[in-house]
């Protein structure tokens, strides 16, 4: 069996390649290449590609929600945009900044197989509802207009941020900028 770290970079370059060139688009046969095994040998580290995807998709997911908790630590008593802004930079952060696992999750989690997407369902709806949650609470608090839909607003940040992923290069631009841009935006629309 390969070291965790052998484990590990069957994963980093899967999702490389799912990010590239999709779940359809990226074969057991082309990974097993890359990292220079034999297609068969990799089925005795995953059962499918189905489930290589998956733990993927699972470890997009738990950067982002270290990304949140981490927001959430540093922002403290913080006026509620700066508070938006800290969130939206820490969502790029990890779709920018943490290699390819979150970026692969956003660009393959719509054409993964089903059985795929049933597995990571929940793990999305939980870490989109603490950004509802914290929108709710800002709205709560006065600070977000009372007849704004927060689920609208949180789909219109997300798409926001998760389009990036296709188009923003952070070798020509930067993300500080970026999210004080994409924050100033949604606030401008949603502040009372």
């Amino acid at each position: 069996m390969l070291a965790e770290s052998g484990r590990d970079r069957i994963l980093d370059e899967a999702a490389a390649l799912f990010l590239r060139h999709g779940y359809e688009g990226t074969s057991l046969r082309q990974l097993a290449d890359t990292v220079g095994m034999k297609a068969g040998s990799l089925y005795y580290h995953f059962a499918s590609k189905d489930d290589l995807l998956t733990e993927i998709l699972r470890r997009g997911i738990d950067v982002m929600q270290t990304a949140f908790d981490e927001a959430e630590a540093s922002v403290g008593a913080s006026r509620p945009v700066d508070r938006i802004e800290a969130h939206v930079r820490a969502h790029l952060s990890a779709l920018f900044e943490n290699g390819p696992y979150t970026a692969a999750h956003v660009t393959t989690f719509r054409t993964a197989p089903e059985t795929v997407r049933e597995i990571v369902v929940p793990l999305r709806d939980a870490y989109e509802a603490r950004w509802t949650e914290m929108l709710r609470l800002l709205q709560a608090d006065g600070a977000i207009q009372p007849t704004v839909d927060v689920n609208v607003i949180r789909l219109v940040l997300f798409g926001a941020m998760n389009a990036s992923v296709e188009w923003f290069d952070t070798d020509r631009g930067n993300l500080d900028r970026f999210a004080a841009a994409i924050t100033a935006q949604f606030w401008s629309g949603v502040a009372s």
